[in-house]
This record gives C-alpha cells, structure tokens and sequence, in this order.
C-alpha cells in the first residue's frame, strides 16, 4: 500500500473515535474497554483500506479479463467477525444478562472504522457523537424508569406439607407474579427445593424479601438471583 497522509489520517480518526466509546465503557468497568474499542476501530479501518487497495491493484471490472476483486467481501467478514468478539463481553449471572451493550458498541466501533477507511469522515463523527449520548445520557433516564425485572428465588426447606403455598402467599403477598416454577424433592433426606421464575419491580426491596421467606418454618436457604 503507497504511503499516504489521506489513509494515515483514516486510521488516526477510527483509534480517536473508537477510542472515545471505549473510554466510556473503561471508566464504568466494562470488560472491553479504552484499548479494545480502539484496536478494534483501528483494525477493521486498517481491513477495509486494504481491501480497498487490492481493488486499485488487481480490479478489472472491464471485459478484458476476468472479474475483478470486491472491496467489499473484506468489510462483509468484518461485521461477521466481530460478532465473535462481541459474544466474549457478554455474561450470564444467574438469571441475568450482562455486556449486550458492551457488544453493540464494538460493533460500532467496527462500523466506525470501516467508515473511516473508506473515507467517510463526518458520517463517523455523527455516529460517535449519538453513541456517546446514548451512552451517557440515556442510561440516566433508564435510571428513573420504573422497570420489571425478572430473576430467580431458589429456597432450599425440609419438606413439610404445605411449604409450596406458604411460599407462594409471600410472594404474592409482595405483588410478584410468578413465571415458572420447578421443584425438585429429596425423599431420603426430606428436603425440597423450589425455584421460581418471578417479574418483580425494581423498587421492591430484595433484602425484605429474602427475610421474609428465611422466617418461613423449615426453610434452610434463600438464594436471589
């Protein structure tokens, strides 16, 4: 590839923008953060510039000669690849899902890049304009949402009769609507465990909610997921 300023400032822009999203995501502790969105900018910047030059090097759209090279197969497996990328940010805990936004921002960040090396200049710096007020701004208003949750309530008893509705009357005494449930009894050891699948609102008070289930008669364990 011929040393040029034009693609030197292509790949300054992709780490710079790239860079900013992902300083976003480092200063909240994410996972993928500053050097991550960055290299990953810089890289599919770095993909598509090359692509584009093995088009002016071996393209031939003409009828002289064989089909040419598509510049775009390179930026194709870009978006393919970075998918991969994006599923090692997310986390499962317990019944939760974490780093789905993580994710979407590095596949901005490639999308960023791929501009940028195709020489798209004010196009990325909207994008990264809108991604850092999503970010920023819009996680507040999500603060003030009043949202349903759904989690998990693993409670560990000795299995006396009755237990199942002495439970239920809690949560339901507590606005919980139930989801699933699955129970799973010890005959020799004459224990049960129930888990239940419950929507609850964000402003319900775990901590009052697992008080009032370890009050319960012969419940051993309370786990909140």
């Amino acid at each position: 590839m011929e040393f040029n300023l034009d693609m030197i400032g292509r790949l300054l822009l992709a780490s710079l923008l790239g860079g900013l999203i992902g300083l976003e995501r480092e200063i909240h502790g994410r996972p993928a953060g500053f050097r991550t969105h960055l290299l990953v900018s810089l890289g599919s910047c770095l993909f598509v510039a090359v692509s584009l030059e093995f088009h002016r090097l071996y393209g031939n759209f003409t009828s002289a000669g064989p089909v040419g090279v598509d510049p775009g197969r390179v930026a194709a497996q870009v978006v393919t690849g970075i998918g991969f990328l994006g599923a090692g940010a997310i986390i499962r805990e317990g019944s939760s899902i974490r780093g789905l936004t993580t994710a979407a921002c590095l596949w901005i960040a490639a999308a960023i890049g791929l501009s940028c090396g195709v020489g798209l200049f004010i196009v990325p710096l909207v994008v990264t304009t809108i991604s850092l007020a999503t970010l920023l701004l819009l996680k507040r208003v999500e603060g003030v949402l009043n949202r349903d949750r759904y989690n998990a309530v693993k409670v560990w008893s000795d299995d006396v009769a009755g237990q199942l509705d002495r439970i239920e009357k809690i949560l339901n005494a507590r606005q919980l609507e139930i989801i699933d449930l699955n129970v799973e009894r010890d005959v020799d050891a004459a224990r049960i465990y129930f888990e239940f699948e419950v929507k609850l609102n964000m402003r319900d008070t775990k901590g009052t909610l697992v008080d009032s289930l370890v009050s319960v008669d012969g419940v051993r364990k309370v786990r909140f997921d």
